[in-house]
């Protein structure tokens, strides 16, 4: 190493070593200094810390250098070697590399100045191949003459890394078989030794070659004579040496060939039969034999790929499973096994029984064509069956009788049957199946075939060939044509009224496939006969349809008008134009205003055909009018006409109550108009007389004016300034015509008290209400009101119910009670008075009706307490004191009745049930001067009103929703208690106590005949001014009050009956404290 100063720093300067040393100069004549001025440092330069103290050592050669880590003689291929290399001393130290067999294989070291010493380290991976290999580790540095070397040779053992046989280990019994045996290269040398089993083989020889890297090849040769018994035995080669322990194998199984020692099949019993279709198991076994036997089945002389072989052991099998067909029948199915030796292959069989039904059936013939009425054979021929097959010949469902032609052999083992059968053909049989069947009877099977008919004929026409089409007008219809021929190529044509129709081309007629025809767009004119005429090759044929055009109702005469004397017979004839006709076509309908069907005007409806007739028997006036004759078949729109019935009579005037009357104050200063009208056919004429005298047409004071309105005629007569002493007469009205006259009289009066109404009659009843209709009266010339009075058994008096509307002639009272009887009357009244009473009827309302609650014993009134002004309380408390004082015995009662007042009124309030009253029916005399008093009132009130007399008239409801709930006004001794409002003797949901009504039965009002007691109160009774309130009724004792049908008091004195004064006039507002049903006044 050389050291260069240069700026304060040292530079030391390697050599460099050439890129290979050659073999003519040493490598260190090749070194060249690389480091001077001006170039940069590479790797051979190191800059160098300057020393301390710069000291200058002489070089000196190096030690020769040792080789370390090489301590066995040998070693073993795979292992790992690891050398070091140390050369010691030196300046500069040594440089060290290794070499392997002359080539460097290592030329890295390290250095260590401390000890002065290089060291190499050399790591190798041991094989075979470096058995005998020198390696040389070199150390040298600058002043070393000659490279300083330490050598070592490897001595390497490595054994053979494998071992095998060549030849073939299989061979036939008692044959010799030669195999040889060796290994790969090894040091140091093995053996070889065979193995049969467990058993050493000595029949061998052994030689040894030398091998590459110092190693060496063993081979040996086996000869051995092989045995059935050794099969299968493992023949094995083995390497070893007992020096290195060491042993290695290979080994194959010995293969002795020898052939199968037995055979045998597993079948089905040799008489079973099986059915076709079946599945049957065979099984053939193998036993012994090297290699495995091959089993193969053969079915005769075919063999089989079915099935899988199954080895299990030395025994092997094949199973072959068979869906049986004829060909199996006695068919023999054969095993064979072998295992590809010279010997013959073992062989062993079955045969199977097998039964089919025919395995084909065929029908032949000799005919080639055959038209209707030919006679036609046909022959059937079986194929092979087992157990053999019957004949059976059918045409269609049709068994036919057939021949027997016998059996003869058939393939696989079977027979087949023959039969033939004969018959004669028709059209109708064209398209038929003849079948032939074979039937096994042992199988329960048949086989089946046909024979398609094909019989030649001219058109036919089917019995389902139409002999009639209907179509509708306007439309399309299609004549159809079910015709057959064979062969089925025809030709047909139309022809209508001798004319051929030719359709091509034609807007109107079109040929449909099959040969129908198609009309277009009908028309009446096409309606009549049509021919068809086929043919074919085997001739022509024709038929006829008839066109049946159906069209809508068209009227073509209706005689208008008709006219029939009244009782006559007369009839209304409408004749229609249509197709069909059928029943029912014809619907007559009454045009009146009201709507009226034929039975109500008894008229009988008769049809033929396109005729309609409406018959009037015995006719009558409501059967005049304007009839509509509709005629409808079925197809739109019906027509419609209309003929008018003119009913001829005599006049007939209009007459009923009321209008042979007419009122009119005489004073000279009012008209009178008189009205007459009539019905007549024809036209009515009118003419007026007085007192059976024409009148003048040309007096002034009579006016006569006439026309007519619907079916009425009516004449007035208007006379002026009527007076009582010229005009109040009879005016009689005659209507005459050419059949007739009728005559009403009218009397001209004063004005007066209206007639009572007539005809009472009840329209409806429910269980508390009651529609009722009557008929009014002659009014008096002045408006007229109606009212109703009404009464039950066992009630004191009657109860009175104004109508509202006042001039309505119907109403329905309400408030009644379940399942009562009630005597019902109505009268009339006007500001003249009222009329006398009508007839009475009698009524029970229905039942109760289920759903409601039951009826239980009525409960203490509840009706709330009425305020009252206190001016008129402190009057009627006047009043009331001087009624006391002219009656001593009421005195207790009334104060009694004071405390109890607001009870009854509760009950009062919540009682719905008509409280009874007096009945003044029909016959029943009632005091005259409180009759009197009673009309008087209204009369005043009525005028002073304008007409209403709500609230005024005693004991009546003033309106129709009033419900009236007062009790009814019973007679009193004096001195009687007040009992208890309920009791043995009490009617349930009477509204009244029992003891108004005394211990049983109805109340008897027998003494209402009897004017004197009434005369004798009658001053009182006019005097009263006391109001009548729910509360204020008289009280009385349950003993002595009334003398009742069938029962009375020994010993009770007759009393003196008294009513409550009733006041004439009550003052203004003295019902507006009570409720709206509590108002009004009892009589």
């Amino acid at each position: 190493m050389f050291q260069l100063q240069l700026t304060g720093a040292i530079y030391a300067c390697l050599p460099s070593l050439p890129a290979g040393p050659t073999d003519s100069s040493p490598w260190w004549q090749d070194m060249a200094l690389l480091c001077h001025k001006g170039v940069p440092l590479s790797t051979g330069c190191a800059r160098v810390p300057p020393p301390p103290v710069l000291v200058s050592s002489p070089p000196v050669p190096p030690q020769p250098p040792t080789i370390e880590g090489y301590k066995r003689p040998e070693i073993k291929a795979g292992e790992t070697l690891k050398l070091t290399c140390i050369s010691l001393s030196g300046n500069p130290l040594a440089t060290l590399q290794w070499l392997k067999n002359g080539n460097v294989v290592s030329t890295s070291w390290e250095t260590e100045d401390a000890s002065g010493a290089s060291r190499s380290l050399l790591t190798l991976s041991i094989k075979p191949e470096d058995n005998g290999a020198q390696l040389h580790c070199e150390a040298m540095n600058q002043v070393s003459p000659l490279p300083l070397l330490a050598s070592v040779t490897l001595r390497v053992v490595f054994l053979p890394t494998e071992v095998s046989i060549l030849g073939s280990s299989s061979t036939p019994e008692n044959k010799q078989i030669s195999l040889s045996c060796s290994t790969t290269p090894s040091n140091p040398p093995v053996q070889l030794r065979w193995w049969l089993g467990w058993r050493e083989l000595t029949t061998t020889e052994v030689t040894v070659t030398e091998a590459a890297h110092g190693g060496t090849v063993t081979v040996s040769n086996l000869t051995h004579m092989a045995r059935r018994e050794e099969n299968g035995l493992p023949l094995t080669c083995e390497a070893f040496n007992e020096v290195v322990l060491f042993t290695r194998s290979t080994s194959l199984p010995l293969s002795v060939q020898y052939p199968p020692q037995k055979v045998w099949i597993e079948a089905p019993p040799p008489d079973s039969r099986f059915r076709a279709g079946t599945k049957v198991r065979l099984t053939c076994f193998a036993s012994g034999g090297n290699p495995a036997p091959r089993l193969v089945w053969i079915k005769d002389t075919k063999s089989l790929k079915e099935g899988t072989q199954v080895a299990s052991g030395k025994i092997v099998s094949k199973e072959l499973i068979l869906t049986t067909s004829p060909s199996d029948n006695l068919a023999i199915y054969r095993c064979n096994a072998s295992n590809g030796g010279k010997s013959p292959a073992l062989t062993a069989q079955t045969r199977l029984h097998v039964q089919f039904p025919p395995i084909d059936v065929k029908i032949t013939t000799t005919a080639k064509e055959v038209r209707r009425g030919q006679t036609l054979t046909l022959t059937c021929v079986t194929g092979s069956s087992n157990p053999f097959a019957t004949l059976a010949w059918f045409k269609d469902a049709e068994k036919l009788k057939g021949v027997d032609l016998g059996q003869k052999p058939a393939e696989f083992g079977g027979l087949s049957t023959s039969g033939k059968v004969t018959l004669v053909v028709s059209s109708s049989d064209n398209g038929l199946r003849v079948t032939c069947q074979a039937y096994s009877s042992i199988l329960a099977e048949a086989v089946n075939t046909f024979y398609k008919l094909n019989i030649l004929y001219p058109p036919e026409f089917s019995s389902k060939q139409p002999a009639v089409a209907q179509g509708v007008e306007h439309g399309a219809v299609e004549l159809p044509l079910h015709v057959s021929a064979s062969p089925p190529e025809l030709s047909c044509s139309w022809s209508f009224r001798g004319e051929v129709l030719k359709p091509e081309g034609s807007p109107r007629h079109h040929l449909r496939a099959g040969g129908s025809l198609a009309i277009w767009n009908l028309s009446r004119a096409d309606m009549g006969q049509y021919r068809a005429r086929c043919q074919n090759p085997e001739g022509r044929n024709e038929t006829h349809i008839h066109l049946d055009v159906h069209y809508a109702p068209s009227i073509r005469s209706l005689g208008d008008p008709v006219y029939v004397n009244l009782g006559a017979t007369a009839e209304l004839v409408c004749i229609a134009d249509a197709n069909p006709t059928p029943a029912g076509m014809f619907q007559w309908t009454w045009l009146g205003a009201e709507e009226r069907s034929l039975e109500e005007l008894e008229l009988e409806p008769e049809a033929s055909g396109a005729v309609g007739r409406l018959r009037i028997q015995g006719a009558r006036q409501a059967q005049a009018g304007l009839y509509e004759c509709r005629v409808d078949n079925g197809l739109p729109p019906p027509a419609r006409g209309s003929a008018r019935l003119i009913v001829r009579f005599k006049p007939e005037i209009e007459k009923g109550m009321g209008l042979g009357k007419v009122a009119m104050p005489g004073d000279g200063s009012s008209p009178a108009t008189l009205q007459c009208r009539a019905q007549g056919v024809p036209s009515v004429k009118f003419s007026w007389e007085k007192n059976g005298a024409a009148l003048h047409p040309d007096n002034p004071r009579y006016t006569e004016r006439t026309w007519h309105e619907g079916a009425w005629h009516s004449s007035t007569l208007t006379i002026a300034n009527v007076s009582a002493m010229h005009d109040y007469a009879t005016f009689t009205c005659r209507a005459s015509n050419a059949l007739g006259t009728d005559k009403l009289d009218i009397q001209l009066l004063s004005t007066s008290p209206p007639d009572p109404p007539t005809g009472l009659k009840v329209v409806s009843i429910t269980h508390n209400s009651a529609t009722l209709e009557w008929i009014p009266g002659f009014d008096g010339g002045l408006p007229q009101r109606f009212r109703i009075r009404y009464r039950w058994p066992g009630a004191p008096g009657a109860l009175y119910m104004d109508v509202f509307p006042a001039q309505t002639s119907t109403f329905t009272l309400t408030g009644l009670s379940p399942a009562i009887p009630y005597s019902i009357g109505v009268s009339a009244h006007n500001t003249l008075g009222e009329s006398t009473q009508g007839p009475s009827i009698t009524i029970t309302t229905a039942e109760l009706p289920l759903e409601e609650p039951p009826v239980v014993e009525p409960e203490a009134p509840q009706t709330e307490a009425p305020s009252w002004p206190p001016a008129l309380t402190g009057g009627l408390s006047a009043l009331g004191a001087l009624l006391l004082l002219s009656n001593a015995a009421l005195l207790t009662c009334l104060l009694r009745q004071r405390q109890t007042r607001a009870g009854v009124r509760e009950e009062a309030k919540e009682r719905r049930k008509p409280s009874a009253g007096n009945d003044y029916s029909s016959g029943e005399a009632v005091n005259p001067a409180a009759w009197q008093t009673l009309l008087d009132s209204y009369s005043e009130r009525s005028g002073s009103s304008g007409g209403s007399s709500m609230g005024t008239w005693p004991g009546y409801v003033p309106s129709r929703e009033y419900r009236p709930r007062l009790p009814p006004h019973p007679e009193r001794a004096e001195g009687e208690t007040d009992a208890s409002t309920t009791g043995p003797f009490a009617i349930p949901d009477s509204g009244f106590p029992a003891r108004w009504l005394g211990p049983s039965g109805p109340h008897e009002y027998e003494d209402m005949m009897e004017p004197g007691v009434y005369e004798e109160l009658g001053a009182l009774h006019l005097q009263a001014v006391a109001p009548l309130s729910p509360g204020a009724l008289p009280c009385q004792d349950d003993v002595g009050t009334y003398p009742w049908r069938g029962w009375s008091l020994a010993g009770s004195e007759e009393p003196l009956r008294i009513y409550d004064q009733v006041a004439d006039t009550p003052p203004p507002g003295a019902d507006e404290g009570l409720p709206f049903e509590l108002r009004g006044e009892l009589v």
